[in-house]
């Protein structure tokens, strides 16, 4: 849709150039431009605010998620400069903030698929939950109990927002801190199901997930995994759990959540551990 919108505008070469998908968070659009067309973001934005009906804010993106906060720089090239906005999910409303707190629309049925495996009874931590998207699905979904954990005070308050407007006070306990302290002073042995949503330091975090899980419980271990084939990403991420891991571990499933490169995919192994 926007390379057509701009094909009158762009040369053939810059039309090549042209990172043509972008994510669309409630009314706000977040779009990645190569360097090649900075000159002409404003340009790109304004098209994408007058093609996209629901759209009030264009953000170009201008660097990677990235520190312990997990945030981004966004620059606004159209519509109005706010970074907050309503995101509906399967039944669940949450308000984000695309800038200061992490928060990724790909990752839907991957939010979905956890929900979903979640049982009655279940106590779940999650350590690195942002607004706890993954949190509050499974809460809602199930009668379980979710510890939900983030180092960012705004993605913090964020999640406790999210918790009252989705109705499950009490079921969802939002943390603020370094997952591995709280951890150690708080949850250890009391996880069925722990969530490592932070693959690139997963082996960083993984003594603490095996901490706070009772044995015979679930760790979902997310990892970033280069693959010649895609087809072996799967594979490749179960085998580097098993070199990592100092616990005994039945492998369940093993699966690509998303692309993030050339080569290169966010998996996810899910294990059983014996202590």
């Amino acid at each position: 849709m926007l390379k057509k919108s701009l094909e009158n505008i762009l040369t053939p070469q810059e039309s090549q150039e042209l990172i043509s998908s972008f994510d669309q968070i409630g009314d706000i659009i977040i779009v990645r431009i190569p360097d090649s067309l900075l000159t002409k973001k404003k340009l790109i934005g304004e098209t994408l605010l007058n093609e996209v009906k629901i759209a009030k804010s264009v953000f170009y993106q201008s660097s990677p998620v990235e520190g312990d906060f997990r945030t981004r720089n966004l620059e606004n090239i159209a519509g109005e400069d706010k970074t907050e906005t309503e995101y509906k999910e399967f039944g669940c409303k949450f308000t984000v903030d695309v800038e200061n707190a992490f928060f990724s629309p790909r990752l839907s049925t991957e939010r979905e698929r956890i929900s979903n495996l979640v049982q009655d009874g279940e106590i779940v931590v999650n350590m690195f939950a942002g607004v706890g998207m993954f949190s509050i699905m499974s809460a809602k979904k199930k009668k379980c109990t979710v510890y939900s954990i983030d180092i960012n005070p705004i993605a913090t308050k964020l999640c406790e927002k999210n918790i009252i407007s989705n109705k499950i006070v009490g079921n969802v306990i939002s943390i603020n801190g370094d997952a591995a302290k709280i951890i150690h002073d708080q949850l250890e042995n009391k996880s069925d199901r722990t969530l490592m949503l932070l693959p690139e330091r997963s082996d960083e975090f993984l003594q603490s997930a095996i901490n706070a899980t009772k044995s015979g419980g679930i760790i979902h271990y997310y990892s970033h995994i280069h693959a010649d084939k895609k087809s072996n990403a799967g594979k490749l991420s179960e085998d580097h759990y098993l070199q990592v891991t100092p616990v005994k571990s039945e492998i369940l499933r093993s699966k690509i959540v998303r692309a993030v490169g050339p080569r290169y995919y966010q998996t996810v192994v899910d294990v059983k551990i014996t202590k």
